[in-house]
């Protein structure tokens, strides 16, 4: 069990902003560990050589790794979440500019916390009581998209006739960024969202 203050990312100034990442050491190595070798070809023998700490010292921060993975994977989503909840307040009523800012906020996220974003692919590690948490939070950022959508849908804003179908889409080509993004590539993380913008609208059938 941590006994550390919360783990989570610093909160941003504005939802676009992005500083350094902020996370106790422990986690940081962790992440990069799970990264390279995957939740199951990484021990916690493995994290502790790379923070400079015996098993024993990891242990009095961590219960176990299962612990490292869940931590992680919440500090991830609620992170993600916070700046969607963001972006749509700045947005407003509007289902178009409120559906826009998300995506945005969204696609930012995997571009510049990738890190921690590639690690969605190891939920099929997490223990049933931890995924379920996870899960939870996935489906609440799902809501909010679907939320939008069909306010939207409601208002003629968007023509989709299956609104879940099409955001489930959506969220999967943006998280999808978190797997390609690189930042020495042509584009930038900006430019990166502004197109996924443009793809998110079609999908959802707003004649833009």
């Amino acid at each position: 069990m941590s006994t550390q203050p919360s783990p989570e990312v610093t909160a941003a100034p504005h939802w676009r902003a992005y500083g350094p990442l902020d996370l106790h050491p422990i986690l940081l190595h962790a992440m990069e560990a799970f990264n390279e070798h995957g939740y199951h070809g990484t021990s916690v023998r493995d994290i502790a050589a790379r923070v400079g700490v015996t098993v024993p010292a990891l242990y009095y921060h961590y219960e176990n790794k299962q612990a490292l993975l869940a931590t992680l994977l919440e500090t991830s989503m609620k992170d993600v979440l916070d700046r969607c909840r963001a972006a749509a307040a700045e947005a407003g009523d509007d289902p178009r500019a409120r559906f826009c800012a998300m995506i945005e906020a969204i696609v930012l996220y995997m571009a510049h916390r990738k890190g921690l974003a590639f690690l969605d692919t190891e939920i099929r590690s997490l223990e049933p009581a931890n995924r379920a948490r996870y899960v939870a939070l996935r489906d609440y950022l799902e809501h909010m998209l679907l939320d939008t959508v069909r306010a939207g849908t409601a208002r003629g804003v968007f023509t989709t006739p299956i609104p879940a179908d099409a955001v489930r889409a959506v969220l999967i080509m943006c998280q999808g960024v978190a797997n390609w993004y690189r930042t020495e590539g042509p584009l930038t993380a900006e430019e990166i969202a502004r197109r996924h913008v443009l793809l998110s609208l079609g999908t959802v059938g707003h004649p833009s």
